[in-house]
Protein backbone atom coordinates (compact mmCIF):
# COMPACT_ATOMS: atom_id res chain seq x y z
CA UNK A 1 0.00 0.00 0.00
CA UNK A 2 3.02 2.53 0.82
CA UNK A 3 4.22 1.87 -2.69
CA UNK A 4 1.04 2.87 -3.90
CA UNK A 5 0.24 6.00 -1.63
CA UNK A 6 3.81 7.42 -1.96
CA UNK A 7 3.44 8.79 -5.72
CA UNK A 8 -0.31 9.87 -5.14
CA UNK A 9 1.20 12.08 -2.01
CA UNK A 10 4.03 13.39 -4.62
CA UNK A 11 1.51 14.13 -7.29
CA UNK A 12 -1.22 16.03 -4.18
CA UNK A 13 2.08 18.15 -3.15
CA UNK A 14 3.30 19.06 -6.59
CA UNK A 15 -0.59 20.04 -7.30
CA UNK A 16 -0.92 22.03 -4.47
CA UNK A 17 2.09 23.75 -4.99
CA UNK A 18 1.20 24.28 -8.32
CA UNK A 19 -1.66 26.17 -7.44
CA UNK A 20 -0.58 28.25 -4.89
CA UNK A 21 2.08 29.36 -7.20
CA UNK A 22 -0.68 30.66 -9.63
CA UNK A 23 -2.78 31.68 -6.77
CA UNK A 24 0.13 34.35 -5.70
CA UNK A 25 1.07 35.23 -8.75
CA UNK A 26 -2.53 36.75 -10.07
CA UNK A 27 -2.82 38.04 -6.55
CA UNK A 28 0.62 39.30 -5.01
CA UNK A 29 1.12 42.96 -5.83
CA UNK A 30 4.32 42.62 -6.28
CA UNK A 31 4.25 39.69 -8.83
CA UNK A 32 6.83 40.10 -12.21
CA UNK A 33 5.53 40.81 -15.57
CA UNK A 34 3.86 37.54 -16.98
CA UNK A 35 5.82 35.74 -19.65
CA UNK A 36 3.89 36.96 -23.08
CA UNK A 37 5.07 40.60 -21.92
CA UNK A 38 8.75 38.85 -21.99
CA UNK A 39 8.59 37.17 -25.23
CA UNK A 40 7.39 40.33 -27.07
CA UNK A 41 10.21 42.76 -25.71
CA UNK A 42 12.51 40.22 -27.52
CA UNK A 43 11.25 40.16 -31.27
CA UNK A 44 13.63 39.06 -33.84
CA UNK A 45 13.93 40.93 -37.83
CA UNK A 46 11.64 39.02 -39.21
CA UNK A 47 8.25 39.84 -36.55
CA UNK A 48 9.70 43.18 -36.61
CA UNK A 49 9.37 43.48 -40.66
CA UNK A 50 5.79 42.27 -39.95
CA UNK A 51 4.90 44.70 -37.70
CA UNK A 52 6.15 47.73 -39.48
CA UNK A 53 4.13 46.30 -42.03
CA UNK A 54 1.32 46.20 -40.13
CA UNK A 55 1.75 49.66 -38.91
CA UNK A 56 1.80 50.70 -42.72
CA UNK A 57 -1.00 49.01 -43.58
CA UNK A 58 -3.22 49.04 -40.36
CA UNK A 59 -2.02 52.38 -38.58
CA UNK A 60 -4.35 53.24 -36.15
CA UNK A 61 -5.41 56.89 -35.49
CA UNK A 62 -3.60 57.49 -31.94
CA UNK A 63 -0.63 55.84 -30.95
CA UNK A 64 -1.65 52.61 -28.61
CA UNK A 65 0.10 52.76 -24.63
CA UNK A 66 -0.16 50.38 -22.21
CA UNK A 67 0.80 50.85 -18.30
CA UNK A 68 1.46 48.09 -16.17
CA UNK A 69 0.33 49.50 -12.47
CA UNK A 70 2.45 46.80 -10.42
CA UNK A 71 5.57 47.08 -11.76
CA UNK A 72 5.49 50.46 -12.76
CA UNK A 73 6.89 49.57 -16.07
CA UNK A 74 5.52 52.12 -19.13
CA UNK A 75 5.28 50.29 -22.34
CA UNK A 76 4.71 52.36 -25.60
CA UNK A 77 3.74 50.86 -28.91
CA UNK A 78 4.94 53.12 -31.72
CA UNK A 79 2.28 52.87 -34.36
CA UNK A 80 3.52 55.92 -36.46
CA UNK A 81 3.50 54.77 -40.29
CA UNK A 82 7.01 54.27 -41.66
CA UNK A 83 7.83 57.28 -44.61
CA UNK A 84 6.81 55.93 -48.01
CA UNK A 85 9.93 54.84 -50.08
CA UNK A 86 11.91 57.01 -52.11
CA UNK A 87 11.10 56.80 -55.91
CA UNK A 88 13.48 53.83 -58.18
CA UNK A 89 16.49 55.35 -59.94
CA UNK A 90 16.75 55.69 -63.91
CA UNK A 91 19.67 55.27 -65.31
CA UNK A 92 18.90 55.28 -68.77
CA UNK A 93 18.46 59.77 -69.40
CA UNK A 94 16.04 59.31 -72.52
CA UNK A 95 13.84 57.13 -70.55
CA UNK A 96 14.38 59.41 -67.46
CA UNK A 97 13.47 62.91 -69.34
CA UNK A 98 10.75 61.29 -71.19
CA UNK A 99 9.05 59.76 -67.79
CA UNK A 100 9.55 62.78 -65.59
CA UNK A 101 7.82 65.17 -68.57
CA UNK A 102 4.66 63.00 -68.70
CA UNK A 103 4.73 63.31 -64.49
CA UNK A 104 5.29 66.87 -64.57
CA UNK A 105 1.15 67.58 -65.55
CA UNK A 106 0.10 65.75 -62.82
CA UNK A 107 2.72 65.30 -59.91
CA UNK A 108 5.58 67.69 -60.53
CA UNK A 109 6.95 67.02 -57.43
CA UNK A 110 7.65 63.60 -57.68
CA UNK A 111 8.95 64.50 -61.00
CA UNK A 112 11.56 66.56 -59.61
CA UNK A 113 12.43 63.95 -56.93
CA UNK A 114 12.93 61.47 -59.96
CA UNK A 115 15.46 63.37 -61.67
CA UNK A 116 17.53 64.63 -58.66
CA UNK A 117 18.16 60.71 -57.51
CA UNK A 118 18.28 59.38 -60.96
CA UNK A 119 20.39 62.69 -62.83
CA UNK A 120 22.47 64.29 -59.40
CA UNK A 121 24.33 62.21 -57.93
CA UNK A 122 26.72 61.17 -60.79
CA UNK A 123 25.94 63.51 -63.82
CA UNK A 124 27.46 62.86 -66.84
CA UNK A 125 28.46 65.59 -69.52
CA UNK A 126 27.45 63.67 -72.48
CA UNK A 127 23.62 63.85 -71.81
CA UNK A 128 21.16 63.70 -74.78
CA UNK A 129 19.57 67.06 -75.05
CA UNK A 130 16.17 67.46 -72.06
CA UNK A 131 12.96 68.49 -73.51
CA UNK A 132 11.96 71.98 -74.02
CA UNK A 133 8.92 71.44 -71.48
CA UNK A 134 10.83 70.05 -68.87
CA UNK A 135 13.49 72.58 -69.05
CA UNK A 136 10.72 75.14 -68.87
CA UNK A 137 9.33 73.33 -66.07
CA UNK A 138 12.48 73.07 -64.15
CA UNK A 139 13.19 76.71 -64.86
CA UNK A 140 9.79 77.78 -63.31
CA UNK A 141 10.37 75.84 -59.95
CA UNK A 142 13.65 77.26 -59.17
CA UNK A 143 12.49 79.84 -56.22
CA UNK A 144 9.52 77.12 -54.95
CA UNK A 145 11.35 74.02 -55.28
CA UNK A 146 14.69 72.69 -53.75
CA UNK A 147 15.78 70.03 -56.29
CA UNK A 148 15.38 72.44 -59.05
CA UNK A 149 18.55 74.04 -58.67
CA UNK A 150 20.47 70.98 -58.18
CA UNK A 151 18.95 69.59 -61.58
CA UNK A 152 19.94 72.53 -63.50
CA UNK A 153 23.32 72.74 -62.53
CA UNK A 154 24.03 68.91 -63.47
CA UNK A 155 21.72 69.77 -66.58
CA UNK A 156 24.09 72.25 -67.56
CA UNK A 157 27.71 70.14 -67.62
CA UNK A 158 26.47 68.91 -70.98
CA UNK A 159 26.85 71.67 -73.78
CA UNK A 160 23.90 70.41 -75.52
CA UNK A 161 21.81 71.22 -72.74
CA UNK A 162 23.12 74.40 -71.93
CA UNK A 163 21.55 75.18 -75.08
CA UNK A 164 18.23 74.11 -74.61
CA UNK A 165 18.49 75.89 -71.25
CA UNK A 166 19.67 79.36 -72.51
CA UNK A 167 16.67 78.60 -74.94
CA UNK A 168 13.99 77.75 -72.61
CA UNK A 169 14.67 81.25 -70.66
CA UNK A 170 16.98 79.93 -68.21
CA UNK A 171 19.46 82.83 -67.77
CA UNK A 172 16.79 85.27 -67.31
CA UNK A 173 15.19 82.55 -64.61
CA UNK A 174 18.53 82.08 -62.60
CA UNK A 175 18.65 86.14 -62.27
CA UNK A 176 15.01 86.60 -61.36
CA UNK A 177 14.56 84.18 -58.77
CA UNK A 178 18.36 84.27 -57.28
CA UNK A 179 17.57 86.85 -54.35
CA UNK A 180 14.57 84.23 -52.92
CA UNK A 181 17.80 82.00 -53.35
CA UNK A 182 20.41 81.19 -49.64
CA UNK A 183 23.06 78.43 -49.33
CA UNK A 184 23.67 75.92 -51.51
CA UNK A 185 21.09 76.50 -53.59
CA UNK A 186 22.03 79.88 -54.76
CA UNK A 187 25.19 78.29 -55.38
CA UNK A 188 24.28 76.37 -57.58
CA UNK A 189 22.26 78.39 -59.67
CA UNK A 190 24.85 80.95 -59.84
CA UNK A 191 27.22 78.41 -61.19
CA UNK A 192 24.53 77.37 -64.04
CA UNK A 193 23.81 81.10 -65.25
CA UNK A 194 28.31 81.13 -64.80
CA UNK A 195 27.74 77.69 -67.34
CA UNK A 196 24.79 79.27 -69.63
CA UNK A 197 27.00 82.26 -70.23
CA UNK A 198 30.18 80.20 -71.73
CA UNK A 199 27.39 80.35 -75.12
CA UNK A 200 27.43 83.69 -76.96
CA UNK A 201 23.37 83.41 -76.69
CA UNK A 202 23.37 82.86 -72.84
CA UNK A 203 26.21 85.96 -72.45
CA UNK A 204 24.07 88.26 -74.63
CA UNK A 205 20.73 87.22 -72.55
CA UNK A 206 22.40 88.24 -69.62
CA UNK A 207 23.96 91.51 -70.39
CA UNK A 208 20.60 92.60 -72.03
CA UNK A 209 18.61 91.81 -68.30
CA UNK A 210 18.12 95.20 -66.77
CA UNK A 211 17.85 92.91 -62.73
CA UNK A 212 22.04 91.18 -63.71
CA UNK A 213 23.66 93.51 -62.75
CA UNK A 214 22.26 94.78 -59.05
CA UNK A 215 21.64 90.98 -58.70
CA UNK A 216 24.74 89.56 -58.75
CA UNK A 217 25.85 92.60 -56.51
CA UNK A 218 23.72 91.42 -54.15
CA UNK A 219 24.43 87.79 -54.36
CA UNK A 220 27.79 88.72 -53.63
CA UNK A 221 27.24 90.36 -50.39
CA UNK A 222 24.85 87.59 -49.61
CA UNK A 223 26.59 84.37 -50.52
CA UNK A 224 29.64 82.31 -49.28
CA UNK A 225 32.70 81.90 -51.34
CA UNK A 226 31.80 79.78 -53.90
CA UNK A 227 28.70 81.94 -54.21
CA UNK A 228 30.50 85.21 -54.49
CA UNK A 229 32.65 83.54 -57.64
CA UNK A 230 29.95 82.61 -59.43
CA UNK A 231 28.59 86.09 -59.32
CA UNK A 232 31.59 87.58 -59.58
CA UNK A 233 32.00 85.44 -63.25
CA UNK A 234 28.41 86.84 -63.88
CA UNK A 235 29.72 90.68 -63.70
CA UNK A 236 32.41 89.73 -65.58
CA UNK A 237 30.52 88.43 -68.57
CA UNK A 238 28.68 91.68 -68.43
CA UNK A 239 31.66 93.72 -68.39
CA UNK A 240 34.03 92.10 -69.83
CA UNK A 241 33.08 91.90 -73.25
CA UNK A 242 33.91 94.09 -76.02
CA UNK A 243 31.60 97.14 -76.18
CA UNK A 244 30.08 96.76 -72.87
CA UNK A 245 30.17 100.31 -71.96
CA UNK A 246 26.96 100.48 -74.49
CA UNK A 247 24.91 98.23 -72.46
CA UNK A 248 25.82 97.80 -68.73
CA UNK A 249 23.28 99.17 -66.70
CA UNK A 250 25.26 99.97 -63.59
CA UNK A 251 28.45 102.30 -63.26
CA UNK A 252 31.56 100.40 -63.16
CA UNK A 253 33.12 102.61 -60.34
CA UNK A 254 29.88 101.55 -58.47
CA UNK A 255 30.08 98.32 -59.30
CA UNK A 256 33.74 98.04 -58.43
CA UNK A 257 33.32 99.45 -54.83
CA UNK A 258 31.04 96.10 -54.19
CA UNK A 259 33.51 94.11 -55.72
CA UNK A 260 36.47 95.09 -53.42
CA UNK A 261 34.14 94.24 -50.57
CA UNK A 262 33.67 91.19 -51.58
CA UNK A 263 37.32 90.31 -52.04
CA UNK A 264 37.80 91.23 -48.10
CA UNK A 265 35.53 88.78 -47.24
CA UNK A 266 35.67 85.21 -47.64
CA UNK A 267 36.10 84.15 -50.84
CA UNK A 268 37.56 81.47 -53.21
CA UNK A 269 41.05 81.67 -55.10
CA UNK A 270 39.54 81.06 -58.47
CA UNK A 271 37.33 84.29 -57.26
CA UNK A 272 39.83 85.96 -56.38
CA UNK A 273 41.71 85.83 -59.23
CA UNK A 274 38.55 86.27 -61.02
CA UNK A 275 37.86 89.57 -59.00
CA UNK A 276 40.90 90.90 -59.42
CA UNK A 277 40.99 90.69 -62.96
CA UNK A 278 37.41 92.35 -62.70
CA UNK A 279 38.57 95.23 -60.98
CA UNK A 280 41.01 96.39 -63.86
CA UNK A 281 38.47 96.00 -66.63
CA UNK A 282 36.20 98.21 -64.20
CA UNK A 283 38.86 100.56 -63.93
CA UNK A 284 39.42 100.91 -67.53
CA UNK A 285 35.84 101.48 -68.00
CA UNK A 286 35.72 104.28 -65.65
CA UNK A 287 38.84 105.98 -67.29
CA UNK A 288 36.98 105.54 -70.60
CA UNK A 289 34.09 107.12 -69.33
CA UNK A 290 36.06 109.66 -67.66
CA UNK A 291 37.88 110.37 -71.26
CA UNK A 292 34.73 110.45 -73.33
CA UNK A 293 33.33 113.02 -70.67
CA UNK A 294 36.08 115.22 -71.00
CA UNK A 295 36.00 114.84 -74.64
CA UNK A 296 32.29 115.70 -75.14
CA UNK A 297 32.68 119.06 -72.52
CA UNK A 298 35.92 119.98 -74.81
CA UNK A 299 33.76 119.74 -78.04
CA UNK A 300 30.59 121.47 -76.22
CA UNK A 301 33.09 124.75 -75.79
Amino acid sequence: MRTHQQPKLKTQLFSCAFFRHCAQTLLSPTATTPPPFQCESSTSSSSATSQSFTQWRFSPPTPNTTTNNNNNNLIQTNTNPPSPPPPPQIHNLQELFHISEFQLSTDPTSALNLLERSLVPNPPQEQPPCPPNLMRALTANLAQAKPATKILFALCLSDANRRVAVEAGAVSAVVEAAPDLDGAPAERALAALELMCTLPEGAEELRAHALAVPVMVTMMAKTAARGKEYAIGALAVVYGAAGAENHYTAPPEEVARAVELALQGECSARGRRKGTQLLKTLQQLSQAEIEASETHAHDGN
